[in-house]
This record gives C-alpha cells, structure tokens and sequence, in this order.
C-alpha cells in the first residue's frame, strides 16, 4: 500500500513549484523587451548594399542602360533589309475616260455614218438600179450600219476605265546598300549610348557608396562622443559631490560648488544635444539604407576603440593614372566625345549618295494587264534607288559644322575635367596624410590628457590642489578625447574620399 503524503512535506513541494513558476515567468518578462527592442546591427558593407539595393536613382541608371540596349539592337537591325505591306482604296467621283466624248459618239454610230457616207457617194448608181434591187441595198446597208454601230458601241465599251472605285497594294523589300556612312555612325552611337549608360550607373553608384561612407561614419562618431559626453558627465558629477563634501567640511565656499554645478549641467546639455545628433543621423542612414527612419539599428563600429587602417597610399602619379583610368565621370565625358564625332558623321551623311535595292510584288483592281479588268492583278518589280544631293542652301554643312564646334567643346571639358580629377587626387592624398598625423598626435594628446586628469585627482585628493584644476583637466581630457574621435573619422572619411577620387571606391 502507498503510504499517506505527509502535508507539511506535500506544501513544501508545492511552495517550490511556486518558486519555479515566478522565476520562469520573471524571465520570459525580462527577455520579452528584449525581444521587442532588438536592434538590427549593420556594418559598413551591409549599409552600402541596402544602400544600392534600394535607391531609385540607381534603379533610373539602371532602366536607361537597359533602354539604350534596346536601342542598339534596333541600329543593328538597320543593316538588314526591311519588308513592308500596304494597300489602300481610293473612291473617285469621276472615272478615267481613255475616249473623249467625240470620239465616243463616232465609234457608237460608226455603222450609220459609213451608211449614210456610202449611200452619198452611190446615189446616182442607186437610182439607176431597178426598185427590188433599190430595197435589197437599202435593207443590206441598214444591217451593215447596225452591226457596225454594235462594233463601235463594243470598243466605247471595252476602254472604259470603271475607275471610281480603286484597290491597290504591294508587298516591298527594301535593302540598304550605302547610306552615306549614317547606319555604321548609328551603330557606333548606340554602341557609346549603352557604354556611357553603365558609366553614369557606375558614377552613381560609387556616389551612393560614398554618401553611405559620409553618414556611417558619422553615426559612429556622434556614437563615440555620446559615450565621450556621458563619461565627462560622469567626471564632472563626481567632481561636484567631492566639491559638496568639501563645502559641508567647510574647506570650500558655495560659489565653489555653484560653479561645478554649472560645469554638470553644460555636460548635461551636451549630451542631450550629441543624443539628438545620433538619432537624426540615425534616421537619414535609415532612410538611405531604404530602411524605415524609427527602425532601431546599431552599427558594428559603433563600439569599436581601435580601427585596422589600410596602408598608405601608393606613390601620387601612379595613383592619378590609375584616377584618369577609372572615374566613371571621365568615361562619361570621353563618351560625350565619341558621340559628337559620330554625329558630325551621321549629319556628313547628308550630302553624300544614298543607295537602295527594292523588290516586291504590286497589285491593283481594276487592272491594265489585260485590257481594263474589273479584278485583281499584280507583277513582280526589282531596282534600284539613288539619292544624290544637289543642292541644299548649305543646310548641312552649317550642321557638320556646328556639331565639330560641339567636338571641340566637348574636348575642352574633358581637359578640364582631367586636371580636376589630378588637383582631387593630390587633395585626397594631402588630406589622408594629414590625417594620419592628426591621428598620431591626437592618441599622443590623449595619453597625455589621461596622465594629467590623474595627477590632477591625485592633487586635489591630497589637498595640494584647487577644483580648478581638476576642471581643468577634465576640459583638456574632454577635448583630446573629442579631437581623437575627429582624427580617427576622419582618417576613415580621408581614405574612403581618395577612393572616391581615384575611382576605385567598392
């Protein structure tokens, strides 16, 4: 048999599941926020691929290097022979008449005018000729007249047109054989039109990268000095409870404290503004991202102290060949180059001679292939078209001309736009140097700023020094810690801006 539960023992088991209970559920309570409140965290490439993933210029760059494929395959098409239908009808109030109304009168009563002209001519033979023999000629020439008047009725008949109502069309065939030069310059334009699409899609898509650099890296240093601001806060507070301790001892006055007091609340204040910052840079990284602007993100370099920096550069004129190489914005401009000489070639083409071979089959109704026929008909037709310009006021030379003016121009401001892409890359290369020295003497600065703060709490703990002096070092500790912050953000924004002038920026 089972033995009796003892109570005491059965509430002591009953209080533990209890317990057991409280603590799980206290955890789902504390993981629960958690899980609500998690953070997506990014890091410098993942924002650069949501970035290119989701701006719309990007998408435009993209959809018109498409169309401009499109278009070359439409200029190649211009080599191959083209076959065309048409056909049409044509209702005419008048018909063509091939017989004037004369002539339609003369033929219709052919029989009775050679009758009479006859009987005319042989009436003095006639009388002579005895009375039956006089009606047997007579009744002879009415039928010949009649059958004649039939004749000439049918012939009026047989050339009349019935051309009131038309029917036609032909089927054609039409091959280019030399059209001045304009399909081959079409074709070269097409060509530079798809390549010049990918070099402005290339040219936004390293300015979205590097926009994405700006505000990165920017994030990251308001991160940076949000935590710089709480722990000068945090100095500045425990600065004032010193000094209020020494005021209660009566080793320091009010105005003493009051004056630290202030010193807190500026910390305070910034920051609430540094706070402020972040969130907005936040935001717009959010939205360059194509993410939602309240969506809570954390960057990966955000809590990162030391940075693994490339090495240096390579020598400056090796650097600008390699820029005059790989800006997509000179690519661009070389483009605009080529395009303006093949226009020039497609306007020469104007004054030189066309050349087209034709073929096809044509039909009408009513049709002349046999007599005038109230059907259709058609034949087979093959030849040769040519176009020779003779004389047009000079219209396009004043074009070619114009259009080698736009050549010119356009080689002018790709000069131009070489020497500024060399004047960035030597601005980029300063720029990169100097803050790598800025970096050194900023974590020398630092080091040095720390060793003071300490010797100046060690001072005033030991009474040999004022308050004064520990403000002051913690301003000084404040502002080394801040200009080392600027110095390693902008090392970062130096490198990603030679990049950016080099053209090589990924």
């Amino acid at each position: 048999m089972n033995k009796p539960v003892n109570k005491k023992t059965g509430h002591r088991r009953w209080r533990a599941v209890v317990a057991v209970l409280r603590v799980a559920l206290l955890a789902l309570l504390l993981l629960a926020p958690a899980a609500v409140h998690a953070q997506r965290v990014l890091t410098l490439d993942s924002c650069r691929a949501l970035a290119l993933s989701n701006n719309k210029q990007l998408g435009i760059a993209s959809m018109k290097q498409e169309m401009n494929e499109s278009l070359k395959k439409s200029a190649r098409a211009k080599y191959l022979p083209h076959l065309s239908a048409i056909g049409g009808y044509l209702w005419m109030s008048k018909e063509i008449s091939l017989l004037n109304n004369d002539q339609k009168n003369e033929l219709t009563n052919l029989g009775t005018n050679a009758a009479a002209d006859l009987t005319n001519r042989i009436s003095s033979v006639i009388q002579q000729l005895p009375a039956a023999a006089q009606a047997k000629f007579t009744a002879d020439m009415t039928e010949f007249a009649g059958a004649l008047d039939m004749a000439g009725t049918g012939i009026v008949n047989a050339l009349r047109t019935d051309t009131r109502n038309l029917f036609g069309g032909a089927v054609m065939v039409t091959q280019p054989v030399y059209m001045g030069g304009a399909i081959v310059a079409a074709n070269k334009i097409a060509d530079i039109n798809v390549e010049m699409a990918a070099n402005a899609l290339e040219a936004k898509r390293q300015g979205t990268i590097y926009s994405i650099d700006q505000v990165y890296w920017q994030v990251v240093s308001l991160r940076h000095k949000l935590d710089l601001a709480e722990s000068y806060m945090a100095l500045v507070r425990k600065l004032r409870d010193d000094v209020q301790k020494l005021v209660e001892h009566g080793v320091a006055i009010k105005g003493d404290y009051l004056s630290v007091g202030v010193r807190l609340n500026e910390a305070e204040m910034a920051v609430t503004q540094v706070s402020d910052g972040l969130a907005l840079a936040k935001m717009l990284l959010c939205q360059l991202c194509g993410l939602p602007v309240d969506e809570p993100i954390t960057l990966a370099d955000e809590t990162t102290a030391d940075f693994d920096w490339a090495e240096a550069p390579a020598p400056l004129e090796a650097r600008a060949d390699v820029a005059l190489a790989n800006r997509p914005e000179l690519k661009v401009l070389r483009n605009t180059v080529a395009l303006s000489e093949q226009t020039t070639k497609v306007l020469r083409a104007g004054n030189l001679p066309q050349v087209l071979l034709t073929g096809g089959y044509a039909f009408s109704n009513p049709n002349t292939f046999n007599g005038f026929e109230k059907k259709f008909g058609g034949f087979w037709n093959i030849g040769v078209l040519v176009r020779i310009p003779i004389w047009n006021w000079g219209d396009v030379s004043h074009k070619v001309r114009a259009s080698k003016v736009a050549t010119a121009i356009a080689n002018m401001e790709l000069d131009d736009a070489r020497q500024m892409v060399e004047l960035q890359v030597n601005q980029s290369n300063f720029k990169l140097n100097e803050a790598r020295k800025k970096l050194t003497m900023a974590t020398a600065n630092v080091a040095h700023a720390d060793e003071n703060l300490r010797m100046a709490n060690l001072a005033f703990k030991e009474g040999t020094a004022q308050f004064t002096t520990v403000m002051e070092a913690q301003t000084a500790w404040q502002l080394a810690q801040t200009r080392k912050i600027d110095a390693e953000i902008g090392l970062h924004l130096a490198q990603s801006e030679l990049d950016k002038a080099l053209g090589t920026i990924q």
